[in-house]
Order: C-alpha cells, then structure tokens, then sequence
C-alpha cells in the first residue's frame, strides 16, 4: 500500500478486506467495545461451525443459537465471567485433546481474537442476532456541512463514509456520458442522435432540470418495462420450454408480457409480490392476477418414461420454496431442506413448514401443464374476460354446490353389498367387507385398458333407482394419506340391470355425473363417452377418497332380486408406465328424487342457460392456456412431513404452514395460506424483503450490490457496504416511495453518487477496485439482452413491437438439435418485424440456451438466478464479430452511415456518434480512416476481375463493405459494450 495513505485509511483498508461490518460504520469504531455481529460472529463462523453449527452440532453445542451457548439452557459461555467461561478455557488450551478448533481443523485462535471474546464475556455476552434478520429502521442522513455534492439523500451517506475513508467524489461525468448510462439503464436502449442533441441542448439551458425531465421520459418509455423485466426473469427462472427430459415448449410467455405491463405500470412491488405468490387467493382476482402466479409454475417438469410423477412434483414445490427465498429474502435457504442451515438461525424442520404453504397446489409433473387459465392474447380483452370468468366461476360454485350437497348427503344413500368383480385383463381383483358396505381392490400389478366390471344386488327395500355413487380410494388408505399412489381416469362408465326371469340386462341410461369437486382436471362428463378417454378422475395422484354420483335420466323401477352391473373403463396410463386404474372402490344406490328436483328446478335451469351462454360469450376471446397455481379444495388438502435428509420417500413428522422462528411470526387471526404468506413477506415487520429489492435495483444501476452477494444475505454473504444507507432506502422504499420501483430508482439516477464519472484514479485503483466506496460512478458492462439491442437499434433494425408470443432471430447452424422433434427454431425473413425483436422476447430454451446470450452470460433459466457473474472473454468478440444478427446489424449501421454524410470521415464521424454518444477524437477517426481506406483498397482490387459491373455500382459496394467492416469495428469497442 502506498506509503503516503494516513493511518486512518489503512486500517479503513484493512476491514475492507476482511469484510467486517466494522468497516462500513460511519463513525471512528471504538476499539473498546465489541459487538456481537460484527466482532464476535465472524470468529465462530470461521473457527467453530464446521463442528458446531446448524449441521453437525457435536456435544450438543452450536455457535448458531444462542440457547446452545448461553445460559439457561447453554454452558459454554459464563456471561461476566471470562475466566469460568469453557469457551476460553477451550480456545486458550495447551492440551491437544482439549484445544478448539483441534490442531488438524485449522489454525488456532489468534490473540486478538481471543482478546475479543474475553471483552465481549466480560461485557456480560450480548447476543445479536444477525443483521439481515432484524427490520430496518429509519435513518437520519448525516450532516455533510456545507458541501454542494449531494443531490438526493443517497448522497449525504456515500460523502460521509467517503470523508470517513479520507476520500472525494468524482467529478460528475460529462453530460454524454451521463446520458447513455442512464438511457442504456433504464431502457437498455441506447440514446438517438436526436435524443443526444436535444438533451444536451437542454443540459446548457438547466442541467439539473434536463436531467431531471429526461429520466421522467425513460421511466415512463415502454421500453423500461422490456429492460427490467429480464431482472425479474433471472430471479423467477422463466422460460419457454418445461426444462427435463423432452424440455418441450411451455406456452407460458403470457406472464413475460404481465411482468413487463407490470413494471412500466409501476405496480407497488408489494402487490407485485402478492399477485405472483397468491394472486389466485385474492378475493374476486381478475385474469392478470391469476396469470401472476404462473412465476411458480416455471418449475422443471420430467417428461421422461419411467419417472414417479409424485418424485417431481415434490421437487417443484421445494424449488418454490428455494426461489421464494432466493428471490424475496435473499437468503440460501435450500440446504435446509436436508438439515438445518450451517450458519443462519433456519431449523431443518422450519423448511417444510414453509413447503407447506404451497404442497396443495393443484399442478403436477405431467405432459399437460393443467391447471391453466385461458388468457386473452390481447390485453385490451383482460377486464372483459375478467368479468366473464368471475361470472362463470361465481355460477359454477353455486351449482356445483347444491349438487355436491346431494352426493355428500349419506342419509339418501345405500351401500352395496355381495359384490362381485372381474376384468377383462390380467389385472386381479378382489373384494372384502369394510364396515356396512362391499370394497373391491386390486391385487398386485395392475394393465392397461382395464375393465372393471362389478355386480351387486340391489337392496330388497329399494323400489326405484335415481342414482349410483362411485366411491374410488387408494389401493390402501392409510399409507396414501402419507405417500400418495397413483390415481385413476374413468374413460367410459357404462351400467345395467339383471332382472330375474328376463333374458337380457336392461340397460340403465345415465344422464350425467355429479362430482367431489368443482374444478376438475378432465370433464366428468366424458366418462359417458364411449369414445373418449377421459372423464371422473384423479389425476395424476390419490390420497384421499373421491366420489361420483352416476345420475339416471329418470327413475328405473327395480323389480325384486334385481341386481346391478357397472362397467368401468379405463384407457389413460401416464408415461408408458402408470395405468391410471381404480384400484379400490365401493358402490352404493339410491331412490331419492334429489337430482331430478334440483335438474326440474326453474332458478336451476336458468342458471345452467346462463352458465352456457356465458362459456360461448368467453370462448369467442382468443386465448391462450397458460399454467397459473391452483389451490386444491380444503377435504383433499395434502399433509405436509419433514423428509429425512431432504428424500421425499423417509418421512418424519407431520407438520403445518408456518415461518421460520428466527423472523417475524404470520398473524394469528387469518388462515395459514400462501395469501397470508405472501402478506407477511412485504409486512412492515419482514427485514429482508425491501432490503433485498432494494439492493438488486442498487446492483443493475452501480454494477455491483450495497451487499455484493445478492443471493446470501445471511451470515456466509458479505455485509453491506452501507449499513445505514440500505436500511434508509428499505424504510424509504416500503413508506415515502409506497414500494414503487420508479421512484427510488428516479432518485439514484438523479443522485452525484450515479452521476459521478466511472473515470479509475490511480488511488481508488489501489484501495477501492470495486467500487465499494462509490467514489467514482459505474462502469460495467452491458448485459447479453442490452448488447444485442443496443446493435439493433444502431442498425436501424429493432423492432418496437410489444409483447406476444416468443420469437426465433437466427442462430448458427447445428446449435438447434432439441429432444423433441416438434419443437422448431423458424428464423423469420430479413424483412419480417419478428426477426429483429427486442431480446426480451427470443425463445428461451433451457437445454439449449440462445448462442449469444449464452456467450455474455445470460443465465439458462433452470433455476433462480439472483446475480449474473459477468465474464470477458474472447467468445464474446468472437461472436459479435460472426454472429449473423451481428453481421446484419454492421450491414445495417453501414448503411445508415452512408446516408448520413457525404464523405468517408464525415460517415464515420456520425457513427462515432451513433454508437458511443460523443464526439470522436482525431485519433479515432484516423484509426478508423485507416481502416477504411485499407479495405476499400482491397475490395477494389476484387472489384476490377468483375468487369460485368459499372464504375458507379462498383463504387457503392466497395464503400459499403468498407463502411461494413468500420462498424463491426465500432459495435466491438469496449466503450460500446460497457456503460
């Protein structure tokens, strides 16, 4: 280190390095006091969570919980008492069998260390919990006298620990540069000419009042939204395709589309929140409310044969589990699905809580993405198919509800007895008696296209038959409750009357079923389809018993000794493995005149017409089925267990929705659901949640978080950089800003803090390379999205159309070799819009991530991503030099280059201009001059073997190709590819 820097700046240095908190105080610490997070915590994470943590707790101790280490309940530390502490008496032994940490688990503790935890036994042991866990409060900006640098309240904390470090500010960068940082951040589109000259004349005029005007502009382009909303996608792992086995299509690029409206609608992102976690529990929610929750529905699904449906359902809903916390909390809670976590205050039992919340969702790891929602392809249709669907919905409950009151009413109902059953395949079946009715089962395995036919006679008191009631169970009950079997699809169900004396059965028409629920996967009424494969099912899993009522067309008297036959078809069999059979069931009849009172009832008739006319009215809107969450009705609700080392097979003990301990608890007077979750995750009392959105906004803006480890906010991630200031701008963001992202990030790209120049001094080099004291503004460089847009909009190319269904721009040959055939990369033409969309909107593939994006390391989706880890490589220029979107795009700057001026210099002064937003030096435009110059020449001497062609026309090529190659040349700059 510099020999010239004060002492106060080396040891500032120093806790830079060491990344204690203690480095990022805005006062001069005082040696004298220690404090728990930042002095003590750090020594047991380093030296004792290895063996007493979260994980392994060996001699029943743990540096993680504070009811391990103090007392009453712990005995390692005597607060007051350094010298009766076993602590102290363990770290300071000679004694190799009784030195902590032992000699062959690392380094002992150094004296320093040690000095620190006897001053902190001696001040009676405080325990804190980590910083991340405890909410942010308000913070008074520090006074900063009389200096004229801060802009916005942002400022007034990075001076301060700026002055604290010895250091000054940058000056401010040069308006063009401010204006395509800013311009490039906030659309990720570069400014025009016109945009430029503009600005820069209403920068001489007022400055600050340009600046102010011009970020009001972008914040309100729509193409804030198509910027940002890439962000998001990172976090919620979007993608067009399911991700295992076939990694087919998934239609599900409608909640794309809502996240962008989202963002340039400026959602409070504590709606934002709540609508993707549980907007299908809103009351009366509206169709983008539910398609919000399609951000959980972007777990992986196996479409490969053989896989247990169950294995991969119960991984999506750990993956939910993981992302939300990823995502809101920004905390690495997926380990705690195996054990508790090594270092945070999260107990292996607390991750299936949480499970609990979403393990009753209605989805499933199939082909088919049910349950969907038929969204509007165009938004302007959203309110009226809203108020369609609630209409429909609101009916549909109300009829299904007086006809489930019938099935469920077992005072109408008779069960059978003296049943017999047969199939007519290998499937074996069996029949014993439980209780006051008759089951059947089968026995062992089971074949496809099954026929279950049973017979039982009817009771001697019945004289009339209205109905028949199905009742389908798991093969064996009481283990299905806890490891749930697969289910069964009822394809065709057909039954007859034997009457004594007669020669032939009397057929029984059947008019309809009445089922257990409202919502069904398949429609019920197929099982009356001789044709169909579908129909009453439980698809794909079955744990708790289902119902069907057959109900008769009319009554069919029943002559005495008259016996029934049921004939039960089943066609459906899930990945060349499952059938999806019946396996247990029992029957029973009944005479009521229930189903035909409610069927001849007036209100109930109408309601029906109404119901129809309503479906044909929804059904005119083109749409497209997008997979939204679906809650299950509450009587099938699927318990939730702790899983042994995190195996869905070895369950431990039952347990309900509920939030780690170690955080503020759900209130007490509302259900345990994902609504009330999602309430608690944007509640006053959640730390984290404003923290973590806050400090993703402050990463994309300065390049790099005020907690650099954006995905681990606990105690294995780094602290923050500025305590005070990130709890300011939490509080800040939740209460002055009422959660809008526009407006906190209009008050960082306004601050001096953004504005300074991204210029290095030799002395920030030396102490502060990343920036951590924001002593200069940002210089990274541009995302994967960006840098191809950017090239697009320099070319004159890109296409301003929004939203739809995603496109195919052009990759290399041989890249596009999917699983499934039927899932085709169609380049659009030259002169097709959808060629050169924007980059929000190209496929994303998981298995066979986009070349170029892949390149400057946009992330493939398979999980939640928090922060991309830039790279420089040659790849990347290799790519940009090659690839036939970037050929097309130095074809199209060429050309646009030509017609901007008439002379070479003056062409390639304008796309200087163009790409870099300033004025070239001379020696840029001699560089490329030269450049030009060099390969007109050559293209001239290729021209001359062609004599077919005129002076003129050969003229115009060899101009072109020259201007060609400067502007593949000037989209290649470092300068370009980094703001």
């Amino acid at each position: 280190m510099n020999a010239s820097l004060t002492t106060r700046a080396i040891a500032v240095g120093l806790l830079l390095v060491t990344g204690r908190n203690a480095a990022f105080c805005d006062d001069k610490p005082n040696v004298t006091t220690v404090n728990f997070n930042d002095d003590v915590r750090p020594i047991f994470t380093e030296h004792c969570t290895a063996c007493h943590g979260g994980v392994k707790q060996a001699g029943d101790v743990s540096f993680v919980y504070r009811d391990k280490v103090l007392p009453p309940d712990g005995w390692i530390v005597e607060p007051g008492q350094p010298d009766e502490s076993v602590l102290i008496d363990r770290v300071t032994s000679e004694d190799a069998d009784e030195k902590m940490p032992p000699p062959d688990h690392g380094r002992g503790l150094s004296e320093d260390e040690i000095a620190t935890l006897r001053r902190w036994i001696s001040a009676g042991a405080q325990w804190s919990e980590h910083w991340a866990y405890v909410a942010p409060k308000p913070q008074t900006a520090p006074d900063t006298g009389d200096s004229k640098w801060p802009r916005e309240p942002v400022d007034r904390f990075v001076l301060d620990r700026l002055t604290h470090a010895g250091l000054e500010p940058s000056p401010d960068a040069s308006p063009e540069r401010w204006l395509r940082r800013v311009t490039l951040d906030l659309t990720g589109l570069p400014p025009t000419p016109e945009q430029r000259e503009a600005f820069l004349a209403n920068y001489a005029n007022d400055s600050e009042t340009a600046c102010s005007n011009l970020v009001d502009q972008l914040l309100d382009s729509p193409a804030f939204g198509e910027r940002w909303a890439s962000v998001w996608l990172d976090q919620i792992r979007y993608a067009d395709s399911k991700g295992l086995g076939l990694d087919g299509q998934r239609q599900i690029w409608k909640f794309r589309d809502w996240v962008i409206d989202s963002l340039n609608s400026d959602m409070p992102y504590d709606q934002f929140t709540i609508k993707q976690m549980a907007g299908d529990l809103l009351p009366e929610p509206s169709i983008g409310d539910i398609v919000a929750t399609a951000g959980h529905r972007m777990t992986q699904t196996n479409e490969e044969g053989g896989t247990d449906d169950e294995e991969f359902r119960v991984a999506a809903v750990l993956d939910r589990v993981s992302t939300t916390w990823q995502t809101w909390q920004g905390v690495t809670f997926g380990c705690v699905q195996c054990h508790s976590h090594p270092y945070g205050p999260f107990r292996h039992e607390e991750f299936y809580e949480f499970a609990a919340f979403f393990n009753n969702t209605a989805d499933c790891d199939l082909d088919q993405e049910w349950p969907t929602l038929q969204v509007p392809v165009q938004t302007s249709d959203y309110d009226a198919a809203s108020e369609l669907d609630r209409q429909i919905r609101d009916l549909q409950k109300e009829t299904w509800q007086r006809e489930y009151e019938i099935l469920a009413n077992q005072t109408i109902w008779q069960p059978l007895v003296d049943l017999t059953a047969s199939s007519n395949t290998a499937t074996q079946l069996q029949v014993e008696r439980k209780g006051d009715h008759d089951e059947f089962f089968t026995v062992d395995t089971v074949s496809r296209d099954t026929q279950i036919t049973l017979q039982a006679p009817l009771p001697e008191n019945l004289k009339q038959l209205s109905a028949i009631r199905l009742t389908a169970l798991p093969l064996d009950p009481e283990t299905a409750v806890r490891d749930s079997e697969w289910g069964f699809v009822l394809s065709h169900v057909s039954a007859e009357m034997i009457v004594p004396g007669q020669e032939n059965p009397t057929p029984i028409k059947l008019d309809r079923l009445v089922i257990d629920e409202p919502e069904p996967f398949y429609d019920p009424q197929e099982s009356l389809n001789a044709k169909s494969n579908q129909g009453f099912a439980a698809f794909s899993r079955i744990h708790y018993p289902r119902q069907a009522a057959l109900v008769l067309d009319s009554p069919l008297d029943v002559p005495a000794g008259s016996r029934i036959e049921l004939k039960l078809n089943h066609r459906i069999f899930i990945l060349a493995s499952f059938s999806l059979l019946t396996r247990r069931g029992h029957l029973a009849v009944t005479d009521s005149d229930h189903f035909q009172k409610l069927v001849d009832d007036q209100s109930f008739q109408e309601q029906q017409a109404q119901l129809k006319e309503l479906n044909q009215k929804r059904s005119k809107i083109a749409s497209v089925a997008t997979p939204v969450l679906r809650e299950r009705p509450e009587r099938f609700k699927r318990p939730m267990h702790v899983f042994q080392r995190g195996l869905f097979l070895t369950k431990d003990q039952e347990v309900t929705p509920n939030t780690p301990d170690s955080l503020p608890p759900l209130p007490a007077d509302v259900p345990a659901d994902r609504l009330a979750l999602a309430r608690w995750l944007v509640s006053p009392e959640n730390p984290l949640t404003a923290r973590v959105e806050v400090n993703r906004i402050w990463a994309r803006l300065f390049g790099i978080g005020l907690v650099a480890t954006e995905e681990d906010f606990g105690d294995s991630g780094e602290p923050p950089s500025h305590p005070r200031l990130l709890d300011d701008l939490a509080v800040r963001f939740q209460n002055e800003f009422q959660w809008s992202r526009k407006r906190l990030i209009r008050e960082l790209v306004l601050s001096s803090t953004y504005r300074q120049s991204s210029k290095i001094r030799p002395e920030l080099n030396e102490r502060d390379p990343q920036n951590r004291l924001l002593a200069r503004g940002p210089r990274n460089r541009l995302s994967a999205e960006i840098v191809r847009d950017q090239a697009l909009a320099f070319a004159g190319l890109l296409s301003e159309k929004p939203f739809g269904k995603p496109v195919h721009p052009p990759i290399p040959d041989g890249v596009w070799r999917p699983f499934s055939g039927g899932d085709k990369w169609n380049t659009p033409g030259v002169n097709d819009d959808n060629r050169y969309r924007r980059s929000i909107y190209t496929y994303t593939k998981r298995s066979i991530p986009y070349p170029m994006f892949a390149a400057f390391d946009a992330p493939s989706r398979e999980f939640c991503t928090p922060r991309r880890m830039n790279s420089n490589t040659p790849v990347q220029a290799l790519m940009m030099l090659n690839d036939q979107t970037f050929i097309e795009c130095s074809e199209g700057l060429a050309r646009r280059m030509q017609k901007s001026a008439a002379t070479p210099e003056d062409q390639i002064r304008q796309g200087f201009i163009v790409v870099t937003g300033r004025e070239p030096g001379e020696a840029d435009v001699s560089d490329l001059i030269e450049l030009y110059n060099s390969v007109a020449t050559d293209s001239v001497a290729i021209d001359s073997d062609n004599e077919e062609q005129s002076q003129n026309e050969n003229s115009s090529t060899t101009e072109l190709t020259a201007l060609t190659t400067v502007a593949s040349v000037l989209l290649n700059l470092d300068e370009v590819v980094t703001k």
